[in-house]
């Protein structure tokens, strides 16, 4: 349907309580990469928060291709998204309809070109990611991201372009949007998603990292750690500076493992591209 007729009801459970889940998907010439195992997680997200979705992994992953075509999407951003609909207005949502909506739209990269060359400014993060005891923190749920625009917008207000979160126990985790890796001495670190989503693309950079015979550490991360080079699993956005107990923080040159990462990743996309048009 046309953006402008796209609707809800304003007492759509998922507005008032969070009961929704969404995916984020990048399409490359006009392809979407790892399709499939996304709309997998989409169905596992819908069960972590106990509503079925009413289309299979195989109905979501066409419906997306015929988003991609309809709007002509080259390189783009497919957000699939499912909610609890207005039939209960309380806590209890039992009997409320499972909405599913696809949107795509052209979005090349989230940041600039020479991001790749200088990398980006990270701030910490005001909130750290919950306990997996307190929140459903292996489903992309909709609620689990206030802490992390609250995070960004302070950050982006403070002039860096995006927030840097601790865990519950003050580890490492992630960035607002982005799983995290650190490279020490050849080696590439990154912190153990017990707490945060194992992202598609944190689980690619470790196959790219280990077909380079590059060791992969999965472990819990101390921010002391930041004395390595970094990069983040978003391919194009490796940091460049971090805040410390120093006014002037610290800085990371992207360095070549980061390089050579970064690459793979972007010959793998276009090649998969490649391969599902023939």
């Amino acid at each position: 349907m046309p953006w402008r007729e796209a609707k809800i009801h304003v007492l759509t459970h998922g507005l008032h309580y969070g009961s929704s889940i969404f995916e984020g998907e990048r399409a490359y010439a006009g392809k979407i990469f790892k399709s499939t195992e996304h709309s997998e997680r989409f169905h596992k997200s819908a069960s972590i928060l106990n509503f079925a979705l009413p289309y299979s992994v195989e109905e979501i992953t066409k419906a997306k291709d015929e988003v991609v075509r309809a709007n002509s999407i080259v390189d783009g951003y497919i957000r699939p998204v499912a909610w609890r609909g207005s039939e209960m207005m309380a806590v209890s949502a039992q009997k409320s309809k499972i909405h599913v909506a696809i949107a795509a739209w052209q979005w090349p990269s989230m940041f600039k070109p020479e991001v790749k060359e200088k990398g980006i400014r990270l701030a910490w993060a005001k909130y750290k990611r919950p306990s997996g005891e307190t929140e459903p923190v292996h489903a992309k749920a909709a609620g689990l991201y206030m802490i992390c625009t609250v995070s960004k917008h302070a950050a982006e207000a403070a002039g860096y372009d995006d927030a840097l979160m601790l865990d519950y126990r003050g580890y490492l985790a992630e960035a607002t949007g982005a799983n995290l890796f650190l490279v020490i001495d050849g080696e590439l670190h990154t912190p153990t998603p017990d707490c945060f989503l194992n992202g598609i693309t944190r689980q690619t950079v470790i196959e790219l990292a280990k077909k380079r015979n590059i060791t992969v550490v999965e472990r819990h991360m101390e921010p002391r750690s930041s004395t390595a080079r970094r990069k983040s699993s978003s391919p194009a956005a490796p940091p460049r500076s971090l805040p410390s107990a120093k006014s002037e923080g610290k800085k990371f040159t992207p360095g070549a493992i980061t390089r050579q990462l970064m690459d793979d990743y972007s010959a793998l996309v276009r090649a998969h591209a490649k391969d599902k048009a023939a």
